[in-house]
């Protein structure tokens, strides 16, 4: 049986949503599938083609998504579209504030991108950072296993 693809697409500045990327990486590999760790910047259609599923990483900056996400949606959403992509992803955001503005943005950009959230956003306060690295960590391997399983 050929593995699934997983795509990890972040930005981190601070170096916070790095950190939690790869905690979440941590979990998915405990799981039997291929993994594809970029920053927005560097991300392309190609590579969400390839996956089977997406794990989206983005600080909140004054209440947005970091501006190198916004980039990558940009860059890519008219050929996604017409490739209707149909993915399902998670996502996690490290915040500053309540990081609710950063979820709503995501939520309708990925839902006009037919992408799917397929597991509860998990928003991680600098107060509360490593705290909630074990949440972090099961959201990858929970995402991992449902691709695998082909519950997602």
């Amino acid at each position: 049986m050929e593995k699934k693809h997983l795509l990890f697409i972040y930005h981190s500045q601070s170096g916070h949503t790095a950190q939690l990327i790869e905690k979440c990486k941590q979990g998915a590999s405990k799981e039997e599938v291929e993994i594809r760790h970029l920053k927005a910047f560097d991300t392309t259609l190609e590579d969400v083609l390839w996956a089977d599923g997406i794990v989206i990483g983005t600080p909140e900056y004054f209440g947005t998504m970091s501006g190198a996400l916004k980039d990558f949606f940009d860059r890519t959403y008219d050929d996604a579209k017409k490739a209707e992509i149909n993915k399902p992803y998670a996502l996690i955001i490290s915040a500053g504030n309540d990081g609710t503005g950063a979820e709503r943005q995501v939520q309708s950009l990925t839902t006009s991108y037919t992408m799917k959230r397929v597991l509860d956003t998990i928003i991680v306060k600098e107060a509360e950072f490593d705290a909630k690295l074990i949440d972090v960590e099961e959201l990858g391997q929970t995402f991992a296993a449902g691709l695998t399983l082909g519950i997602f």
